[in-house]
């Protein structure tokens, strides 16, 4: 899996490619916590639009992250999930705490 990320005005984009497994899951959520640790953002935006695939560990690292963000008095939303990510979001209910914002083109 790989993260791209984009800062401006207090907005954390992390646009995220690939797989999203318990295999990777644990490194990416290093590599988000120090992002969100060195711009310290207002909004951090999970953009899931190029993930092929996501099981429950990218649940359980959603949830770090709007964790993570609450800890600094932001916010976290999820962007863009691709079809497959989408189904296991809609599963676990997480679109109760964490908003879901879709673009159409």
């Amino acid at each position: 899996m790989k993260i791209i990320e984009k800062y401006s005005s207090g907005r954390l984009v992390l646009r995220m490619s690939g797989e999203l497994d318990h295999h990777d899951a644990r490194a990416a959520m290093r590599t988000i916590d120090g992002l969100i640790d060195e711009y310290l953002p207002r909004d951090a935006v999970l953009d899931m639009s190029g993930l092929t695939f996501m099981d429950s560990s990218g649940i359980a690292l959603i949830l770090k992250v709007e964790r993570r963000m609450r800890e600094i008095g932001g916010r976290a939303f999820i962007e863009n999930p691709a079809k497959q990510p989408l189904r296991v979001i809609d599963a676990s209910g997480i679109d109760r705490m964490i908003p879901i914002r879709e673009e159409h083109a």
